[in-house]
């Protein structure tokens, strides 16, 4: 199973393809500056309970560090991720 996560800033979400097929996405309001306000997470049915929606969270919040920006994780499944994995949290302000 290979797997690729990008942004498509025109639908304001970061996306995961599996196989080159949409797997989820993780949306975002209209970009403040360097920050990004997730607001909804959603994986597909057919690739629920295989990790995809923590990859793609993973990989949204490495990109975001690769390009200096902050988020603001309004989205439960986020704000959960971050919780479990301290690394991120440097990634998180209150602000956009």
């Amino acid at each position: 199973m290979s797997s690729l996560v990008e942004d498509n800033p025109a639908k304001r979400r970061f996306e995961i393809l599996v196989d080159d097929a949409l797997a989820g996405f993780t949306a975002y309001e209209q970009p403040q500056g360097e920050v990004l306000v997730f607001t909804h997470t959603e994986v597909d049915p057919r690739f629920q309970n295989m990790g995809v929606g923590v990859e793609l969270i993973r990989r949204t919040l490495d990109q975001v560090r690769e390009r200096g920006g902050r988020v603001v994780p309004q989205c439960r499944f986020m704000a959960g991720f971050i919780d479990r994995h301290p690394e991120y949290a440097a990634l998180v302000t209150d602000q956009p």
